[in-house]
């Protein structure tokens, strides 16, 4: 992006309790807004909360190849949304 938007994601993956455990923190311009697109299609398994420009995602499935699917889903969803929050402050 070139409006300084860092849109890596910072994965930690442990295992708790017999269940995955994956937790993302991206910054994004608007942190809020791209958390507010993703909400709707949170499941149960997952928690966000945003600290200023920060978005953090936690993740917690039962099975590895579940907190993957879960985990890469998050990720695509979370580009879309801030290539989109981007695009619209732009125009």
């Amino acid at each position: 992006m070139t409006d300084g938007t860092d849109t890596q994601t910072t994965a930690d993956a442990t295992r708790e309790c017999g269940s995955r455990t994956a937790r993302l923190r991206t910054t994004h311009a608007d942190a809020e807004t791209v958390a507010a697109a993703l909400r709707p299609d949170n499941t149960d398994s997952m928690r966000m909360r945003v600290e200023g420009d920060t978005l953090l995602t936690r993740i917690e499935r039962e099975t590895t190849g579940g907190l993957q699917s879960t985990v890469d889903d998050t990720v695509v969803n979370l580009t879309v949304a801030d290539a989109i929050v981007d695009t619209t402050h732009k125009l």
